[in-house]
């Protein structure tokens, strides 16, 4: 696993930070769910949803997978939860359009990462290096929260337009795979969450990552579960990556002491929706 170069981040950071809001301007942009951030958007969802799944067909053909057993039960119900209640937040704020052509699904895959993702359309993987810090439902609840919010708020979409500006010139999506399919590959699972097994890591930005951490409390708490427990889970996984190179995970989900303060923060607006739920 490594990181992308110093002058590929840069220029990334650029472009996220300073490039898109003047893009936004001239080009295709919307607005994040709850934030309403405006946020870089060139690229089809349909494309990206056809992509995605065809990448997620891959993983299941080459990877292995846990069924009929209690974690990958836990997983399927607690992300079926999750599901439900991000359809009726979506319903109620009036953005159902934003989960056009999902097709939700969620496996367990047997592998020593520590690790979950959810890419665009609804592709759900979690990989059993993480359950030792899940610990329990309402933990896999916390990142099922979290990674499900990144896909709702169509973080890997912005990112994945942010690539094809930065890497590949802004050619269009079907363009980019038909004249550089593994370097466009690569930059989708990079996009997707998934960089660690393609060797190109690129982190979520703050903004992306606490828009998240809010809706995930928020989407958890909708489901039933105590939002609270975002704190200890979060805590384990900071102590996960002490003294070592920090999991997968928090390669592309950094994490610190403000970063858990904040989450203090967001929790009694996410109390208002489990009190409603319990």
């Amino acid at each position: 696993m490594r990181k992308p170069g110093n002058s590929i981040y840069a220029l990334w950071y650029v472009c996220t930070v300073g490039v898109t809001a003047i893009l936004c301007i001239l080009i295709s942009c919307q607005k994040v769910p709850l934030t309403k951030r405006n946020q870089l958007h060139l690229v089809p969802e349909s494309q990206l949803q056809a992509l995605s799944y065809q990448e997620y067909d891959s993983l299941k053909a080459t990877s292995k997978t846990e069924s009929n057993t209690p974690d990958a039960q836990m997983v399927n119900i607690v992300s079926a939860n999750i599901e439900k209640a991000v359809e009726v937040y979506m319903k109620s704020v009036n953005l159902s359009s934003r989960l056009k052509g999902f097709k939700w699904e969620s496996h367990l895959f047997v592998d020593t990462q520590i690790n979950a993702w959810c890419m665009p359309g609804g592709k759900i993987g979690v990989y059993t290096g993480i359950l030792p810090y899940t610990k329990n439902d309402t933990g896999m609840a916390v990142v099922l929260g979290h990674e499900i919010s990144h896909a709702v708020a169509q973080h890997g979409d912005e990112r994945m337009s942010e690539l094809l500006l930065v890497n590949l010139g802004g050619i269009a999506l079907a363009e980019a795979l038909s004249k550089q399919p593994q370097a466009t590959r690569q930059l989708a699972l990079a996009a997707f969450g998934l960089g660690a097994q393609v060797g190109y890591v690129l982190p979520y930005s703050r903004l992306q990552e606490s828009e998240a951490d809010r809706l995930g409390l928020i989407f958890m708490s909708m489901a039933g579960y105590d939002p609270h427990a975002a704190i200890p889970f979060w805590e384990r996984m900071m102590n996960a990556s002490k003294g070592q190179a920090p999991p997968p995970f928090l390669s592309d989900h950094p994490t610190d002491a403000s970063r858990i303060a904040n989450i203090r923060k967001l929790i009694p607006e996410a109390m208002k929706y489990y009190k409603k739920a319990t």
